[in-house]
């Protein structure tokens, strides 16, 4: 069995190069595919085994490294001119248009689908209004580009024999824009790195990249109506520099930290603060895997993955009002850390490869019975 494995991208180690990481670690002879690969060497070793994905004509593009998104509407030609007809499976780990690889019939096509393309469809008006482009003749052009997107991505999901999601929040999103159904499998959580810690500190901890869907933002202006209370914001991005000029004192902004001091910090965080509303939502789950509860938005992966009252509570909108309110609200009550960590288990790394390997290797047995019956 030759086997291909593409991605969107690789330019960071996040939640979904945590996904190639475990798939990588069940079947270690992929050849690997990317839009554009700018990985440094350690985080390569760790998704990658070490290997370098064959990219498309975008990585050479100017300025793609410090912004490969203004390339959007060349994704869809680039993503086709990837030629894996010698491949007998492939799987594309897909949020935005990894999933349009031009594939054959005697191919199997599995998709591990992080969220159908969030600018296309349901976040596409949010991200005109994040980018400034609601009004004017760029405005237009974008709406189109948009428009064109859409109507790419729902062709090009014919592509697809079988959908994995990575949540049942997603599940039903790949069946409204796509009207195909899917099987859920969570994505994997490094609970052995992310030990129980039974001892909290007195402060309060966000982690993530610095962008406009994550609402540090109103997490940073909650705290600033509880100056009692001590916030550490850990991660970098665009958002950075303002964040930290509208927060007071009693936020402490660590920038980028490896995973052991972010594994530290949240052992010991009295909370975890999560305001994004996310397709599953690995960090979250990091922090319960610690012992630590969490305070997040009551929409998107975390109803599934945080249990109310018992791993941590919801606030029911982003805002910055709601947010304090939730803290105040928490204050009020007390968790069991032993339990939180139970509850993360259940969301580990072994559990996920298990799931995969077994879906995967059952599809292609069948497709192979179907090929020779043919």
């Amino acid at each position: 069995m030759k086997k291909a494995l593409i991605s969107d991208w690789y330019y960071v180690n996040g939640g979904a190069e945590k996904v190639i990481h475990s798939i990588n670690s069940i079947w270690n002879d992929f050849d690997h595919f990317a839009l554009i690969d700018f990985l440094n060497e350690a985080d390569r070793k760790f998704i990658l085994n070490g290997k370098k994905a064959k990219t498309s004509f975008i990585q050479k593009l100017p300025t793609v490294k410090k912004n490969h998104r203004k390339f959007l509407q060349l994704f869809p030609i680039a993503i086709e001119q990837f030629d894996l007809k010698d491949f007998d499976l492939i799987i594309s780990s897909s949020s935005a248009v990894a999933k349009g690889i031009r594939t054959t019939e005697n191919q199997l096509h599995i998709c591990y689908c992080h969220s159908p393309m969030r600018y296309a469809w349901d976040l596409r008006e949010q991200y005109l209004k994040d980018a400034g482009l609601t009004k004017g003749l760029k405005g237009l052009y974008a709406k189109s580009v948009l428009d064109k997107m859409q109507k790419w991505d729902l062709s090009n999901s014919e592509n697809v024999d079988y959908f994995i999601a990575n949540s049942k929040h997603i599940a039903q999103r790949i069946k409204k824009t796509y009207n195909k159904e899917s099987v859920v499998i969570y994505p994997p959580v490094d609970v052995d790195f992310f030990s129980l810690e039974e001892t909290k500190e007195d402060y309060y901890l966000t982690a993530s990249r610095m962008v406009p869907y994550k609402k540090t933002q109103l997490i940073v202006e909650a705290f600033n109506e509880l100056p009692h209370l001590k916030l550490i914001v850990a991660g970098e991005g665009p958002e950075l520099e303002k964040l930290q000029k509208i927060a007071k004192k009693n936020i402490e902004f660590v920038g980028f930290v490896e995973n052991k001091k972010l594994r530290s910090l949240m052992q010991k965080a009295k909370a975890f603060v999560f305001a994004a509303e996310e397709d599953f939502g690995i960090i979250p789950v990091e922090a319960q895997a610690c012992g630590t509860p969490v305070i997040a938005l009551k929409k998107g992966g975390t109803l599934e993955t945080v249990v109310e009252n018992e791993t941590g509570i919801f606030f029911e909108e982003q805002s910055a009002e709601k947010i304090r309110e939730a803290i105040l609200h928490f204050q009020t009550k007390s968790f069991d850390p032993k339990v939180i960590r139970e509850h993360a288990v259940k969301f580990s790394k072994e559990r996920f490869e298990k799931e995969i390997k077994e879906f995967v290797e059952t599809k292609f047995k069948a497709h192979q019975q179907t090929l020779e019956e043919i």
